[in-house]
């Protein structure tokens, strides 16, 4: 297995490689399961992807119909916008979303990208290029990929 895998468990219906998804955590359900140990080895809030299913027996499942299957995760490389000034391909910086309150800004989602926290240092892997959109607060931004770095 490849440094930065993780072994887990999903639903079989949902196991394809190349999708990601953001682990939500467990059910109550869960907590009867001998399995919930390999389910739950994932950061809450933090975004996946899969990169091998493996083609071993399925496993009984509260929760998903057809049970779970195993398979091998990385975290996923995350899409946002950043302040241009800080839009260097190769660079590491502190994320840090906007103080912004502007919701219903067609930005807002990728200056909160679901899977990064304050906080998290990260590599800016690609300058995808300017924002799609303007910033209601008068920002200048970049639409980057970024890889969150170990810690």
């Amino acid at each position: 297995m490849e440094e930065g895998r993780r072994v887990t468990l999903i639903g079989t219906k949902l196991a394809k490689a190349g999708d990601e998804f953001i682990f939500l955590g467990t059910s109550n359900k869960c907590e009867e399961c001998k399995l919930k140990n390999t389910c739950a080895n994932l950061v809450v809030g933090r975004r996946y992807r899969i990169e091998k299913v493996r083609n071993e027996m399925k496993h009984d499942c509260y929760i998903h119909e057809d049970g779970v299957c195993v398979v091998e995760v990385t975290e996923a490389t995350i899409t946002a916008a950043i302040e241009a000034t800080y839009a260097f391909k190769n660079s590491q910086i502190v994320f840090e979303p906007p103080n912004c309150k502007e919701y219903d800004c067609e930005l807002f989602d990728s200056c909160h990208p679901a899977g990064l926290r304050e906080g998290d240092k990260c590599t800016i892997l690609e300058i995808i290029g300017d924002a799609p959109g303007e910033c209601k607060n008068g920002r200048v931004l970049k639409l980057v990929s970024m890889r969150r770095d170990a810690i």
